[in-house]
C-alpha cells in the first residue's frame, strides 16, 4: 500500500476522514468539505444524536455533492487531551475501515483543531505511521480468499497543511515502521519456515542497511565455551547459532548499547514436554530475538547516531535420543555449571551465554535482554505490561518512560537475595529452576539471568511473554504477532543514548 503525505485539497475521488473535536469541532478543512457537500457534515452530526466528537468515534456520511464517496468523521474527544497516539489511531482505524471497502484511494485530513498542544507536522506524520502498522496483514499463506475479504485499498495520502515538514519529520517513523513489520513477519512465519538457520538468513539481510552480521555455528560455540545454549539445541536436527548484528551510526571506538535477544524457534519443553493444546503457538517462542532484529533495522534504516549490538540466540527445544535429559549438568559460557531441573525452562539457558557473550566482546554501555520466558509473567500482569527487571534504576526509569510515550508498557518486578537462594543446587553451582513451592516464577527466572551479568554493566531483562503475541485487535496492533519491544527500544535510544 502506498502511503504518502500531500497538500491539504480536498481529493477528487474515494473516501476522504475527517477530525472533529468534542462538541462536533471543524477545523478549517473540515468546514471547507461541508460547505462544497452543501452543509451535509453538519446536518449529519446534527442527526446522529449520539456522535459529539468524543475520543473513538466514527460517523459515515455519503457527500456526492463533493465528488467523494463518502465521508468518515473521527472522533478525537477533547482537543486539550489530545496526544500522538491519537493520530496513530486516526490512520490506523480509518485504514482498517477502509481496507476491504472495495474502494483504492483514501484520503485522510490530518488537521489539528483549536486547542490541541501538537504540531500539525507531527499529526500528520503519526497519521501516517498509524496507516502504516494499521494496515499490516499476513496473508502470505492464503489462496483462497473471497473477493469481499481481499484488500482493495492501494493508496492512502495523508493530507497536510505542512506537508513539507510532515515528511520530514514521518522519513524516520517509516522506518521504525520496516521495523515492527519485520519483527510482525519473523514471528508470524510458521516453524517450519523459520528455523536458526533460516532465521540466521534474515539476519544477513540487514547488511543491505548498513549492519554488519555475524552467525556462529555450534562448532564456534562450542570452541567458545557456550554449553548453556547448545544444551537447549542438542535435540533437534537443526544447528543452532549465535547471531551477532552491529550498526556503528555513533562515534568511532565509542561504547556500543546492546540487545539480546531468546531465539527459540519452536519449543516443545523438550523431554519436560509441553501438553499439546496449544503448542502450535511456541512457534513464537523467538519473539525476543525478532524484536532485536526490528529494532535493528530501524536504528540502521533511520541512520541512527549511536553503535548498537544485537545479540540473538537461535535454537530448537526439542524432543529425541539426543536431547537435553532432565538432571543434566551443563558448563556455561561464564564457566557457571548448571544443573538443568527442567528442560522447558531453556530461555534462560540460551540467554546465558548470549549475555555473557555480548559483555566479554563488546563492554557494552547497557545490555537488555528480550524473552518471552516465563507464564508466570502472564499469571502476574496478564497481557497489558511486560515485566521489568533490573539492576539500574536510571535504565528502569528511561525504559518505563519510553514505554508510556510508545504505548508498550512495562511494570518494575523486584530482584532480591531470598529469590536467588531458591536456584541453589545440590551438585552445581545452580539449578535453572527454583525449588518445590518456590514460586515467584518469573522473578526467579531474572535472578538466574542476573547471575550471567557482569557486575557494574547496567542490565535490564524484559519478560515480553504476555506481550508478544495478542488475542485481540488494536488500532496499530493487529490480533496476532505484535512486534513488542522495537518501538520502546528505538525510543530508548532516541531519547537517551543518541549522539547529539
Amino acid at each position: 500500500m502506498k502511503i504518502e503525505i500531500v497538500d491539504a485539497k480536498p481529493p477528487k475521488r474515494g473516501s476522504l476522514i475527517l477530525v472533529v473535536g468534542d462538541g462536533r469541532q471543524l477545523g478549517p478543512f473540515g468546514q471547507q468539505v461541508d460547505k462544497a457537500c452543501g452543509g451535509a457534515l453538519g446536518k449529519a452530526m446534527a442527526a446522529a444524536a449520539r456522535f459529539t466528537g468524543g475520543k473513538g468515534q466514527w460517523l459515515e456520511v455519503l457527500a456526492p455533492g463533493a465528488g467523494l464517496g463518502r465521508v468518515l468523521l473521527a472522533g478525537l474527544g477533547k482537543t486539550t487531551e489530545v496526544k500522538p497516539a491519537a493520530y496513530e489511531a486516526l490512520g490506523a482505524d480509518g485504514v482498517k475501515r477502509l481496507m476491504t471497502a472495495g474502494e483504492d484511494n483514501l484520503a485522510i485530513a490530518a488537521e489539528v483543531l483549536k486547542g490541541t498542544l501538537l504540531p500539525a507536522a507531527e499529526a500528520a506524520a503519526r497519521a501516517a505511521l498509524g496507516a502504516r502498522l494499521g494496515s499490516y496483514r499476513f496473508d502470505k499463506y492464503r489462496t483462497k480468499l473471497k473477493d469481499k475479504d481481499k484488500p482493495s485499498l492501494k493508496a492512502v495520502a495523508v493530507l497536510s497543511p505542512v506537508a513539507a515538514a510532515a515528511k520530514k519529520m514521518y522519513q524516520p517513523l517509516d522506518k521504525l515502521a520496516d521495523g515492527v513489520t519485520i519483527t510482525r513477519n519473523l514471528v508470524t512465519e510458521p516453524a517450519n519456515v523459520i528455523y536458526p538457520e533460516s532465521l540466521a538468513v534474515e539476519c544477513r539481510k540487514l547488511t543491505k542497511l548498513g549492519v554488519k552480521v555475524e552467525v556462529l555455528g555450534e562448532r564456534e560455540m562450542k570452541k567458545l565455551g557456550m554449553g548453556a545454549l547448545l544444551g537447549v539445541g542438542q535435540g533437534s536436527e537443526r544447528e543452532s547459532k549465535l547471531v551477532v548484528m552491529q550498526w556503528n551510526g555513533g562515534k568511532k571506538g565509542g561504547k556500543p548499547v546492546s540487545f539480546v535477544g531468546k531465539g527459540v524457534c519452536f519449543d516443545t519443553g523438550g523431554i519436560s514436554i509441553k501438553p499439546a493444546g496449544g503448542m502450535e503457538e511456541m512457534k513464537w517462542d523467538m519473539a525476543g530475538a525478532g524484536a532485536v532484529i526490528g529494532t535493528m533495522a530501524a536504528l540502521a534504516g533511520r541512520k541512527a547516531k549511536v553503535n548498537a549490538v544485537g545479540v540473538v540466540a537461535l535454537v530448537e527445544n526439542m524432543p529425541s535420543g539426543t536431547a537435553q535429559r532432565p538432571g543434566d549438568v551443563v558448563t556455561s559460557m561464564s564457566g557457571q555449571t548448571i544443573e538443568v531441573l527442567n528442560t522447558d525452562a531453556e530461555g534462560r539457558l540460551i540467554l546465558s551465554d548470549a549475555m555473557w557473550y555480548t559483555q566479554q566482546r563488546f563492554k557494552p554501555q547497557f545490555m537488555v535482554d528480550l524473552a518471552t520466558l516465563t507464564g508466570a509473567i502472564i499469571i502476574a500482569l496478564g497481557h497489558e505490561h511486560a515485566g521489568l527487571f533490573s539492576n539500574s534504576d536510571r535504565l528502569s526509569e528511561q525504559l518505563a518512560a519510553s514505554g508510556k510515550v510508545e504505548d508498550e508498557l512495562l511494570w518494575r518486578m523486584p530482584l532480591a537475595e531470598a529469590y536467588d537462594e531458591t536456584l541453589k543446587s545440590p551438585i552445581a553451582d545452580m539449578q535453572n529452576i527454583a525449588g518445590p513451592g518456590a514460586g515467584a516464577g518469573s522473578i526467579t527466572a531474572a535472578q538466574f539471568l542476573q547471575r550471567f551479568v557482569v557486575d557494574k554493566t547496567p542490565w535490564a531483562h524484559l519478560d515480553i511473554a504476555g506481550v508478544a503475541w495478542s488475542k485481540k485487535d488494536k488500532p496499530t496492533v493487529p490480533k496476532g504477532a505484535t512486534g513488542f519491544g522495537v518501538r520502546l527500544l528505538n525510543r530508548l535510544i532516541a531519547d537517551h543514548y543518541e549522539d547529539r
